[in-house]
């Protein structure tokens, strides 16, 4: 029998959640600008993380992180809300059923980054996947 492992659930959840931030976000940008939007949905992620890290008990002192650590993380924050910001105006813009393809090849992305900077794998199967992401974009969107 086929079993998930955590992070497969875990992954499956940011899916479905995902698409539902497509679906409410382009709900949510039809009266507002992109950016106003992104500071909104922001405030809310903040707030919302913030009260899981409490409940669970998981607060740790930020002096106790190394600077490697915050680099990367303060690099991470830039990047996500850079791509919060492109995301949003893209909605705007655009269907979702257009945006969406294009905003999941970031998957591919994500795997040929993980392959050149980091060193993991990227075997015929990965390729595969890879380019499969690819072609299903392309097909979603042309």
């Amino acid at each position: 029998m086929f079993m998930l492992r955590s992070w497969q659930l875990f992954a499956l959840g940011s899916a479905f959640f995902a698409a539902l931030t497509a679906i409410f976000g382009k709900l949510g940008v039809t009266q507002v600008n992109s950016n106003m939007a992104t500071l909104i949905r922001t405030v809310i992620i903040f707030g919302v993380t913030l009260a899981i890290v409490g409940m669970r008990g998981e607060w740790q002192r930020p002096t106790s992180l190394s600077a490697n650590t915050w680099v990367f993380l303060v690099l991470s924050g830039i990047a996500t809300g850079l791509s919060w910001l492109c995301y949003f105006r893209a909605l705007q813009l655009g269907p979702v059923s257009g945006v969406a393809p294009l905003d999941k090849l970031s998957v591919a992305m994500a795997m040929l980054i993980g392959w050149v900077v980091l060193g993991e794998p990227f075997s015929l199967k990965e390729a595969l996947g890879g380019a499969l992401i690819l072609a299903g974009a392309l097909v979603l969107v042309l």
